[in-house]
């Protein structure tokens, strides 16, 4: 009986959030490809108001990220959220043909988003929040266009460099690259083993390659974006969690490594702090207190104390 309630329970709360979340003011972005975005949007009356632009982590739906959009709206930003192409609410969904990976992401998909949140935003400084892939891509948009990103912040958001999982190097090694591999043989990785959900075979090979060399080298990009990263210069929270094993410390501080012209506040959230659920997907329920945090460093400039 319990179990039933339980199970109920967490359906109920789930169609509420989704329910919630559709209700939202929605900002549709179509390419040229017909590949369509949803901005979902909580917007300040205030026109000047900040607007942090929330993406995804791999296979994620953006919807997930419904109460630290909430958290960052109640503290007096405006929010936007979009999912990644083939995910959630964007069109086409994923299919073995889809042809896309980090370039398609960060040379197509993220200037036309961009583009329609300062339309509708168009006095705000604009934030990046990225969690897991979708740090990494915040980062490596903000490094190519610099003037449109007045700052980014990752969660759970390192680089997947198999030598900065230390301990974990070489199991990090062959996952990784035994991923990327049946990405490329079949033309997109299924889920299951470090990823739960169905990927883009061109986004996990771009993954699996910088996993080997450490270099951010998107297949078919013209861009230096390791070098673009050296130079940027815009404010970046990065945040890391005690329990996250898919993205452990290291690997935050490896990427933090590669922005050294950036003025970088970071922030490893472990047992001294009043967030309780410290692993990769689950410190969405510690929204309230990870939200106010980083809605305080985009306000501020600076992280409010975080301890219990």
């Amino acid at each position: 009986m319990s179990m039933s309630s339980t199970g109920r329970h967490t359906s109920d709360g789930a169609t509420r959030r989704s329910a919630e979340f559709a209700a939202l003011e929605a900002i549709r972005v179509t390419l040229d490809d017909n590949v369509t975005f949803v901005v979902r949007v909580l917007a300040q009356e205030d026109p000047i108001a900040p607007v942090v632009l929330i993406l995804p982590a791999m296979a994620v739906k953006v919807k997930f990220y419904l109460p630290l959009a909430q958290t960052l709206h109640a503290a007096g930003l405006s929010v936007a959220t979009c999912d990644l192409r083939a995910q959630g609410e964007s069109l086409p969904s994923l299919h073995p043909r889809s042809k896309f990976g980090y370039r398609e992401l960060l040379e197509v998909d993220f200037p036309a988003v961009v583009k329609a949140v300062r339309a509708r935003f168009s006095h705000a400084p604009l934030y990046l929040l990225g969690h897991s892939l979708g740090g990494q891509l915040c980062m490596l948009y903000a490094a190519s266009a610099r003037d449109d990103v007045t700052g980014v912040c990752i969660i759970g958001a390192g680089s997947v460099y198999w030598k900065a999982f230390g301990p974990k190097r070489w199991e990090a090694f062959w996952k990784v690259q035994t991923i990327g591999l049946v990405a490329r043989v079949r033309g997109y990785w299924p889920g299951g083993m470090l990823i739960g959900g169905a990927m883009a075979g061109g986004v996990m090979t771009d993954w699996a390659r910088h996993s080997r060399t450490g270099r951010y080298q998107p297949y078919g990009t013209k861009r230096n974006y390791d070098q673009m990263l050296r130079e940027m210069d815009v404010p970046v929270l990065a945040i890391s969690l005690e329990h996250d094993v898919l993205v452990p410390r290291s690997n935050v501080d490896f990427l933090c490594t590669r922005i050294p012209a950036a003025k970088v506040t970071r922030w490893h959230v472990d047992g001294s702090s009043s967030v309780t659920h410290r692993n990769h997907f689950e410190w969405i329920k510690d929204s309230g207190v990870i939200g106010s945090a980083a809605a305080s460093w985009i306000i501020h400039g600076y992280l409010p104390p975080v301890s219990p």
